[in-house]
């Protein structure tokens, strides 16, 4: 099975960027469906982006589109999150997730990076 690891997480000011890093390990990433999913203090979890395995296809929460973007690099075994004017609302623990088929559940977690966006 995959294990992900995140980074790039930390604290920024409103309007600023942050890039969040999804690295992959005992499987290709190339067999899977990869999501970036976020989770506010007292909320529940909530999907912010997704892409296919051979990046061609993404798609966006609604709350992050047109500021969030997501990428990845198969040779690299690693998927990406560029999140530019970052606003408080923001504020939450970003995950990554994989999943074989776009019609399966996330079935690989990994444990996510804090970001705090401050006003």
């Amino acid at each position: 099975q995959v294990q992900l690891v995140e980074s790039g997480g930390g604290l920024m000011q409103a309007g600023g960027s942050l890039s969040l890093s999804c690295a992959a390990s005992g499987r290709r990433l190339s067999m899977y469906d990869m999501g970036w999913f976020r989770q506010a203090p007292g909320k529940e979890r909530e999907f912010v982006a997704a892409i296919n395995r051979s990046g061609g296809i993404t798609n966006y929460a609604d709350s992050v589109k047109g500021r969030f973007t997501i990428s990845r690099d198969n040779a690299k075994n690693t998927v990406y999150l560029q999140m530019n004017s970052l606003k408080s609302e923001d504020t939450a623990v970003y995950y990554c997730a994989a999943r074989l088929a776009d019609w399966a559940q996330y079935e690989y977690w990994g444990r996510g990076t804090q970001v705090t966006v401050s006003s």
